[in-house]
């Protein structure tokens, strides 16, 4: 299928010559041919050339393997400085897609966060200031998830926010901290929570009131069953465990077996509980799996359980979690316009958005740059995800019916673009199986086919990529355990439609150009990035 938009049509309808571009509305030559697209990305599947604990190189992938030789195949950059993270950080699925829907380089809100830091800036953020000045006659709780993964916080911000609210008069400041073992590898806390007392020693005021892995306080598929306990121990102080310190209470936790992301509820000390007039700041900066928890402390309407809900004086946000929330926050979105959704939208294009539940905010709400507006055009399609406590004991998820959408998407010729999020990759690979992982691998094999297929014989082009790295190393050979974080790999640039060759130096802020070229569309001035695919 292939849509036409004539340049005298345009012309007749206004009655007037057309200059050589108005803004968004798109001025081509006469019936130019725009060659519907499908972009698909495997959420967490690296380039790595090593391969004893390679997911993908152990995976039987007869369709990747002959994509990859019979269409021009190259390798992006999706971390550090070329997706707008500090230099040794790895990318992640939120800074992915918003590069890869922005077509340029996006800074990232660590990155501005870390720069306030580093230029003394921080502590006079008005929001931080504010929420600081009002604890003064109350409570500080100061929560979030204590590492250096730099994927969804860091620790030097938890830190920060302390030493501010003492250095301040806060007479009370209480340290909330989730465990990681994700972005981290899976028994690292020690060194975190070792960082945190030396941090207190300094702070009297402050100390470590409880503990508690990721996996309870952080989840965003739903699952009320896990936040309860963490919702219960930051607010009433009831953990399922207790413990003197915090070194004492991850030990404990490793007896039970429970790696960092699972440590159950732990009280630490003499218990705390939110009070009335409190003021708690979440130090996370990435939004998608701080929404609930935030949600259960803040929405009057709340009922994913019952429980007390503290009337606090103000609940800060690091950054923003989207419209839905009305709270103050200290570091405020970014704008990012004229991205490739927007555009498509101008242009009058139809487009969909498809992932599992677990990838669903990336296709839509961090693809869009971080807006929670549907464009005019396009449509979106949610597939839940398997209800598993680990995706190591379903790694196919639910990627066939996603698959299903897709191939019934192309079949209807409705839409000019397609962006898929496959999570299989990552998702599984964060679990540390490997035999998991390569099954998940294959499975995603199976599902490119039906993809690749379906859009061919539709006279359409395709386009994958990834990310950022994970599942093609699942040992970490440093600390002797599984590798569960993401990695600094490269990740995939396989182009599928006409013959051309890939052009070296990319990163994911060429993707959406690239995409553009492919479609025969303009680039908008305000992306940066450029086209990959050099056409022969």
């Amino acid at each position: 299928m292939r849509i036409y938009i004539g340049l005298t049509t345009v012309q007749y309808y206004l009655k007037k010559p057309i200059p050589s571009r108005i803004s968004n509305i798109l001025i081509v030559d006469i019936m130019t041919a725009i060659t519907p697209v499908l972009l698909l990305i495997l959420d967490g599947f690296g380039h790595r050339l090593e391969g004893d604990d390679n997911a993908i190189l152990h995976a039987n992938t007869p369709t990747w393997n002959a994509l990859k030789q019979a269409f021009p195949y190259g390798v992006i950059d999706a971390s550090e400085g070329f997706v707008g993270l500090p230099k040794g950080q790895f990318g992640n699925s939120e800074v992915g897609h918003l590069n890869i829907g922005a077509g340029r380089i996006v800074q990232q809100d660590i990155s501005r966060i870390d720069c306030d830091i580093e230029e003394n800036r921080f502590d006079q953020n008005p929001v931080l200031q504010q929420a600081i000045q009002q604890a003064k006659t109350s409570a500080l709780h100061v929560m979030g998830l204590l590492s250096d993964g730099g994927v969804h916080s860091h620790e030097n911000h938890i830190f920060a926010l302390i030493r501010a609210a003492q250095a301040a008069g806060v007479s009370k400041i209480y340290v909330h901290a989730f465990l990681d073992g994700r972005d981290t590898p899976p028994r690292s806390a020690e060194t975190y929570l070792k960082r945190l007392d030396e941090v207190l020693a300094d702070c009297p005021a402050a100390r470590l009131v409880s503990l508690v892995g990721r996996y309870w306080a952080m989840d965003r598929d739903k699952r009320w069953e896990r936040v309860e306990p963490a919702y219960r121990l930051l607010v009433e102080g009831e953990g399922l465990y207790h413990a003197d310190n915090g070194l004492q209470a991850l030990q404990a936790a490793y007896a039970r077996d429970e790696n960092d992301e699972f440590v159950a509820a732990t009280s630490i000390g003499e218990p705390v509980k939110m009070q009335d007039g409190d003021v708690a700041v979440f130090m996370n900066f990435r939004a998608d799996r701080a929404r609930q928890l935030t949600t259960a402390l803040t929405d009057p309407s709340f009922s994913g359980f019952t429980a007390r809900q503290p009337k606090l004086a103000q609940f800060v946000t690091l950054t923003s979690y989207g419209d839905a929330y009305s709270n103050p926050v200290a570091y405020g979105p970014q704008k990012i316009s004229n991205g490739f959704g927007e555009y498509l939208a101008s242009l009058g294009l139809k487009q969909l958005r498809i992932a599992e539940t677990e990838k669903y905010p990336h296709v839509t709400y961090f693809f869009n740059g971080g807006e929670e507006q549907v464009y005019p055009g396009e449509d979106r399609i949610l597939v839940p995800s398997p209800k598993v406590a680990t995706y190591d004991l379903q790694p196919e998820m639910n990627a066939a019916q996603v698959t299903d959408h897709i191939v019934e998407a192309i079949a209807s010729g409705k839409y000019q673009a397609i962006i898929c999020n496959y999570a299989n990759g990552d998702m599984v690979g964060h679990t540390g199986k490997f035999d998991a992982a390569v099954k998940a691998v294959e499975t995603l094999d199976a599902c490119i086919k039906r993809c690749v297929d379906a859009m061919r014989a539709a006279g359409g082009e395709v386009l994958i990529t990834a990310d950022h790295g994970n599942c093609e190393q699942m040992f970490d050979s440093v600390h002797h355990q599984p590798h569960t974080q993401h990695t600094l790999d490269k990740v995939p640039f396989l182009y599928i439609g006409r013959k051309a060759r890939i052009k070296e130096g990319g990163a994911l802020r060429d993707i959406s150009p690239s995409l553009l070229a492919m479609m025969g569309l303009p680039q908008p001035a305000e992306m940066t990035g450029r086209s990959l695919i050099d056409f022969q």
